[in-house]
């Protein structure tokens, strides 16, 4: 029998009780309790606010600071450097600016030029173009992959939600197919993933369906006050504690000179020891039927508008005659025998009061919610 035949015998032979070995593994293995150890070392990214292999939602209302409060935080872990006084375990980040890309160059250019020596070169790599998740995260994770090398990334941040996401953010499906794509990339990298996204209209939660926060690891709320201060606060998490918060504002910076050899502004995010401003007292029962009334009438007939008197990137709103009767109708069920007199003059007062406190804006007979800045 010549040494050719004698070899193909012996693979088949070791084919064979190899698929012997396997066919005789359960396919769901157990483990006693008492076999298990938990993993000690390299749990966190961040110690006690970024934890590792994690998926992360930062959200709050627009121009609120969540891009600025996410590079910083996301900078330090490129370059290992302790983030805020908590320790930090240095690894690549891959940055998805899909929304604003040329402010977002302008903060990066900003940022390096305030934290970094000319020399430090640190693993943060951004991909400024619009990503649609669910669909582009398999060739994603190849590219990424193949670009990377052995180094693959620690941090993967997706900026933001709205601008890589296809479909109805109110959509179970649409919405589960956005999550698994974002945990298949947590697998493929054995990285975190950290998902910036808007509030909702309430501005309590972040927007969109439920199951995006229902598959998070840690969610991060960052809210801007009146005097500008930028809050991030952990409002919880599965494996660290809640409440964590920290400060910050916005610091102008000159990053260079256009054409006609003008200043180029932005700014970069640097802590602060202040404490948020207080939000006042809380609302009163006519105050908060007011207010929800306006929650209702903007969810089903809110429209962006730009009008005079409304901020610059304009704002969804109604008109006020329609917020007027939406209080009118909600109070008449709470109070059947009141009369008409008394909810206008109700509501005229709920009115001036929710403007003065900086929770309405109304302009132009149009009326809009002021989120938190």
């Amino acid at each position: 029998m010549n040494s050719a035949l004698l070899q193909a015998i012996d693979e088949s032979w070791n084919e064979k009780r190899l698929a012997d070995v396997q066919a005789s593994r359960p396919r769901f293995p157990l483990r006693r309790i008492r076999e298990i150890e938990p993993e000690v070392h390299g749990r966190h990214l961040v110690k006690g606010l970024l934890p590792k292999a994690a998926l992360v939602v930062v959200w709050g209302a627009p121009k609120c600071g969540k891009s600025f409060w996410t590079l910083d935080l996301v900078a330090h872990v490129a370059c290992g450097a302790p983030y805020r006084g908590r320790k930090v375990r240095q690894g690549a980040v891959v940055y998805i600016a899909a929304e604003g890309t040329t402010g977002f160059e302008a903060r990066a250019k900003a940022w390096c030029q305030r934290h970094l020596a000319e020399e430090d070169d640190p693993p943060l790599h951004v991909l400024t173009m619009r990503v649609e998740l669910a669909k582009d995260q398999a060739a994603f994770v190849a590219d990424i992959g193949g670009q990377l090398g052995e180094a693959r990334p620690a941090v993967v941040v997706v900026d933001t939600v709205n601008r890589t996401y296809t479909g109805s953010e109110s959509s179970d499906q649409d919405m589960t197919a956005y999550v698994n794509a974002a945990d298949a990339i947590k697998a493929a990298f054995d990285c975190s993933v950290i998902l910036v996204h808007h509030c909702g209209i309430e501005g309590t939660r972040p927007r969109g369906h439920t199951a995006l926060a229902g598959a998070a690891d840690v969610q991060i709320s960052i809210r801007r006050d009146r005097s500008n201060l930028i809050t991030a606060t952990v409002d919880w998490a599965k494996d660290i504690p809640d409440g964590y918060c920290n400060a910050s504002r916005l610091e102008p910076i000159t990053i260079g000179t256009d054409e006609d050899g003008e200043p180029l502004t932005t700014c970069v995010i640097v802590p602060s020891d202040e404490t948020p401003l207080p939000t006042g007292p809380k609302l009163s029962a006519v105050q908060s039927t007011a207010l929800k009334a306006l929650d209702n009438a903007l969810a089903t007939a809110g429209e962006r508008r730009t009008l005079p008197g409304m901020p610059d990137c304009g704002a969804v709103s109604v008109p006020t005659e329609l917020w007027r009767k939406t209080f009118y109708d909600m109070s008449l069920l709470d109070a059947p025998d009141g009369n008409q007199a008394a909810r206008q003059k109700a509501f005229r007062r709920a009115s001036a009061d929710l403007q003065a406190r900086e929770l309405v804006g109304c302009a132009c007979e149009h009326v809009w919610r002021v989120r938190a800045r």
